[in-house]
């Protein structure tokens, strides 16, 4: 009875880890695209045109992207080989630290063109942070799950990324609301301050977990001869499953264009209020919070890709509607589809790729191979609000914007379709390859 109890305890355990170390962990990565669509144009790119100074904030915010795949080369390599806690006690140590420095950083008025080249430098600190964020939460919650519910307990970790945004949110909704004297001195530098409690709860949260079963059995069943780096096996046996999980990644512009193009196409264009609009994102991440993991469950009961295929649809179609409102400054129909689209149809993606794309590897790789994918499709649509701004400048306007979102979940289509349905295959053979085979014990099955 004992064991049965500690076997359900540890999976729910790990999840609420997850959630809450997501959630702070970003918090403080999306207090730094409110800012940018917000007020960094003004104090760290005042030289520029309007138009060019949002294009420069919005492309720091990209910069952050370009971080991704090295942090994910590096911090995949470590917890493949010395175990997931690790990683997730370094990354909310890190992404902390930045965020705080950031908020201290001296204006464009005050130290001219240095000021600029340290927000870059501190943003891409914040990168290399969060490409081991999510791939570790979510192999730790993955291989601490039960068998037939992977999905909604590797939900968690997304749930909690979701959290963490409505916090950023919310937090710059009193700073916005300042005067505008106050707001451009003092005011944006209170969220970034903020993040001192980020380093002291993830430390604390985060060194009492264990190491899952899974991973320390692999550790132990390892011979010899395969006591190599883990990237060489994963480009060996695994990499058409990294390019096809890169491809698939694209779908994360939707977020970025509805959280920081929208944002800023809606105020610095349409001419709209900042806090009505902060609020749609509020809700829909209040929203989402509760779809996730009810599309995880429902994934898990039909399988992964037509829940996943169904949202990436689902978003390309309701793109068109949301901008289309933003433009016509309708708020009724802006809180109604932003929800609509982002709190419920967008959560079916976010439900299911932490299961999925950490379905495709076999533990040894898991880690490694999920922090690559993800993370170079991230950075490429990082950089989705800063295309989007350059196309909405042009003669179509926003209608070139929802085209190019429709594109990104045309290309995640295709690559989910691609890929193997992994929703009733045993943790224990997840991803195995030929050359995986003979690492695996009777005690792993």
């Amino acid at each position: 009875m004992t064991q049965r109890s500690n076997a359900t305890a540890q999976p729910r355990r790990t999840a609420l880890a997850a959630w809450v170390g997501s959630a702070l962990e970003y918090y403080d990565f999306f207090i730094y695209g409110t800012a940018a669509a917000l007020v960094f144009n003004d104090l760290f790119f005042p030289e520029a045109s309007p138009a060019t100074g949002t294009l420069l904030a919005l492309a720091s915010f990209g910069v952050g992207y370009l971080a991704r795949p090295v942090g994910a080369f590096v911090l995949g390599h470590v917890g493949d080989t010395l175990g997931r806690k690790r990683v997730l006690v370094f990354t909310v140590l890190l992404m902390g630290l930045s965020t705080v420095l950031v908020g201290c950083l001296p204006t464009y008025d005050q130290v001219g063109v240095l000021a600029p080249v340290l927000l870059v430098v501190l943003r891409l600190l914040q990168g290399f942070s969060a490409a081991g964020e999510q791939a570790g939460a979510n192999s730790m919650s993955l291989e601490h799950a039960p068998e037939r519910r992977r999905a909604y307990y590797t939900s968690f970790t997304l749930s909690g990324t979701q959290a963490g945004q409505i916090l950023a949110t919310a937090v710059f909704l009193p700073v916005a609301a300042l005067p505008e004297e106050h707001l451009m001195t003092w005011g944006w530098r209170v969220p970034f301050w903020l993040s001192a409690f980020v380093v002291i709860a993830g430390l604390v949260i985060r060194r009492t977990l264990d190491e899952t079963p899974v991973f320390e059995r692999e550790v132990a069943a390892t011979s010899t001869e395969r006591s190599g780096i883990p990237l060489a096996a994963l480009f060996r046996d695994h990499w058409a499953d990294v390019l096809r999980i890169v491809v698939a990644s694209l779908i994360s512009g939707v977020q970025t264009i509805f959280t920081v193009y929208a944002l800023s196409f809606a105020v610095n264009e349409v001419g709209l209020e900042r806090t009505p609009i902060l609020w749609v994102g509020v809700l829909a991440n209040a929203v989402a919070l509760a779809a996730i993991p009810l599309w995880a469950s429902l994934a898990d009961r039909i399988g992964r890709k037509p829940v996943f295929l169904g949202g990436s649809a689902g978003c390309a179609v309701l793109m068109f509607a949301y901008l289309w409102a933003v433009s016509a400054g309708q708020y009724a129909l802006i809180f109604s589809i932003g929800i609509l689209l982002f709190g419920i149809v967008y959560s079916a993606t976010n439900g299911i790729w932490p299961a999925f794309y950490g379905e495709m590897f076999s533990t040894r790789v898991r880690l490694s191979g999920m922090a690559i994918g993800t993370q170079i499709g991230f950075a490429l649509a990082g950089f989705a609000p800063s295309i989007a701004a350059a196309l909405g400048s042009g003669a179509g306007g926003w209608i070139n914007v929802a085209v190019f979102t429709a594109v990104l979940c045309a290309l995640n289509m295709i690559a989910v379709a691609s890929g193997r349905e992994t929703a009733r295959v045993p943790t224990a053979d997840l991803g195995r390859t030929r050359s995986d085979a003979p690492a695996q014990t009777p005690a792993a099955t």
